[in-house]
């Protein structure tokens, strides 16, 4: 079983799972590690949304040290983040990774002008392609600016919400901007995350498109990680035993899992 680089707990606001459960699932599945990857969102307006998705770092970090421990001889446990990346915040967000010793950071896109694509009104009185290429290319501006972060977490997320998805994506409408994304990750040396929640959504697809992963590696990629976004048990490892096949369809060579923010590649 491949590795769920991207697990959420109760340190997340969108998650009432223990840790332990996660864990439990984990190694149930025969994965060998596993990373527990909370949202960090730094000015998330949790006002309007009712959720901060913000946690207590040092808490975390006890808490998976302990179970690293206690799990040792049954899956390798791996400190981890999902950091909400936002243009005016990159002080913040490097002081913060370079202060906590992760494994693995992902950073993701989840606010454009302080709305969550998540819910409607972000689609509100416009296409669904003037919604799309917007977060496209707030996104594009995030990796322009940060390099604090391991890999680009689900890079197409608007799609899984917008009120007509996946209808019209993906199209030229948006290559442009997805294929500047792209190289700006190969440039920096950031990998591509595979993020089979959109599986569980009912897209068709993971998050990217298999189009948009297939340009990566045309472009000259090969770091591309696997995550399923689980937010309770019957989620890790969504979608596992098939991704593998998926993704050496696209091209994809290898699993890239990080230790100690170093890339490590896995042969598919």
């Amino acid at each position: 079983m491949y590795t769920d680089s991207h697990i959420h707990t109760a340190f997340s606001s969108d998650s009432e799972t223990p840790v332990r459960m996660q864990i439990e699932r984990a190694a149930d599945l025969g994965m060998e590690a596993v990373y527990i990857t909370d949202h960090q969102d730094f000015d998330f307006p949790g006002d309007i949304y009712g959720m901060s998705f913000r946690f207590d770092t040092q808490d975390y970090m006890k808490t998976i040290l302990h179970l690293r421990e206690e799990y040792r001889n049954r899956i390798e446990v791996r400190t981890g983040v999902e950091l909400g990346l936002m243009t005016h915040l990159k002080d913040t967000l490097e002081n913060y990774v370079s202060s906590w010793s992760f494994d693995y950071v992902i950073g993701s896109v989840h606010l454009v002008r302080k709305m969550d694509p998540y819910y409607p009104e972000f689609y509100e009185g416009r296409t669904s392609r003037e919604a799309y290429l917007e977060y496209f290319e707030t996104t594009l501006d995030n990796v322009r600016l940060h390099s604090c972060f391991d890999a680009l977490g689900h890079l197409d997320y608007v799609v899984r919400y917008g009120p007509d998805a996946p209808s019209g994506y993906p199209s030229d409408d948006y290559r442009q901007v997805i294929d500047e994304i792209l190289r700006i990750l190969i440039q920096k040396g950031i990998a591509l995350e595979c993020n089979t929640a959109g599986l569980k959504y009912g897209l068709g697809f993971p998050n990217p498109h298999g189009d948009v992963i297939r340009r990566y590696v045309e472009l000259g990629g090969e770091m591309v990680t696997l995550g399923s976004d689980g937010h309770q048990p019957a989620h890790v490892g969504y979608a596992f035993a098939d991704i593998g096949n998926y993704l050496k369809s696209c091209g994809v060579r290898y699993q890239t899992v990080f230790r100690r923010r170093k890339p490590e590649f896995i042969p598919l």
